[in-house]
């Protein structure tokens, strides 16, 4: 991960990136530390954990850099305000977003052209071929939504259309196939990478992770058909259709 970010923006040619990262845990694994420690950069970081600025004191000197730390849960209905009133409504360098969630909602309302690039989180189980999300729930919780933890997020193929609309293009995803990469149009072509087709996404969702868990919250460590078949019962919303209704994931695939 860090490498393809340092890459893109040296691509860019950036060197203090001004950034927003949404979903940050304590900062320990996360998008853009690498950046904070390597670069001394301007950011956004938001998170619902709490005491989150004292957990990401205690993971890096946050002497060394310009961080605003919001420590709240993010919604499409906030997710604009919080930005502009912490001055980070435009000139976005680099935009990550991983809450386990809602994040197409919340990513469907930002603005065209909100950063030059996006990392965003998908569902690799939701696999290649559908266009679908979890239902905008309020303080949507992965692990009360399903046990399993495997029923949250977007499928790539949302995303990919989503961020078409936003005026980026997709650029593959990391090696474990929960991230998305972007770039935006006005930039792409000072990246020098063979931009993948979108015809046939099956090798950015093949992902090996088994994170699945029991109704008492251990891993059960699914893998393949096994996953998606988990979660069957599951509502979620096929955004390709006019009409956007919750279905359950069985009468879909």
């Amino acid at each position: 991960m860090d490498g393809i970010i340092d890459y893109l923006l040296h691509s860019l040619k950036i060197d203090k990136p001004k950034f927003v990262e949404i979903g940050i845990g304590d900062y320990l694994e996360c998008n853009t530390r690498f950046l904070v420690e390597r670069t001394s950069p301007k950011g956004l970081v938001i998170d619902c954990i709490k005491n989150l600025k004292e957990k990401i004191s205690k993971n890096i000197k946050l002497s060394r850099t310009d961080i605003t730390i919001i420590e709240t849960f993010i919604s499409s209905k906030n997710i604009n305000s919080i930005m502009k009133v912490n001055g980070f409504d435009k000139d976005i360098d680099l935009f990550s977003l991983d809450i386990d969630g809602v994040d197409y909602w919340v990513l469907k309302e930002l603005p065209k052209d909100f950063s030059k690039i996006a990392v965003i989180e998908f569902n690799y189980t939701f696999g290649s071929k559908k266009e679908i999300t979890v239902p905008n729930r309020k303080n949507f919780d992965r692990s009360k939504y399903h046990y399993s933890n495997l029923c949250f997020g977007a499928s790539l193929r949302a995303m990919i259309n989503l961020m078409k609309k936003k005026n980026f293009v997709f650029i593959g995803t990391n090696l474990q196939r929960l991230n998305a990469f972007f770039v935006s149009k006005k930039y792409i072509k000072k990246i020098n990478l063979n931009i993948p087709k979108t015809n046939d996404l099956a090798k950015f969702t093949d992902s090996n992770i088994s994170e699945s868990r029991s109704r008492n919250n251990s891993l059960t460590y699914l893998s393949g058909k096994k996953k998606i078949e988990k979660i069957y019962e599951c509502k979620v919303i096929d955004v390709s259709k006019k009409i956007l209704k919750e279905q359950k994931i069985k009468d879909l695939f």
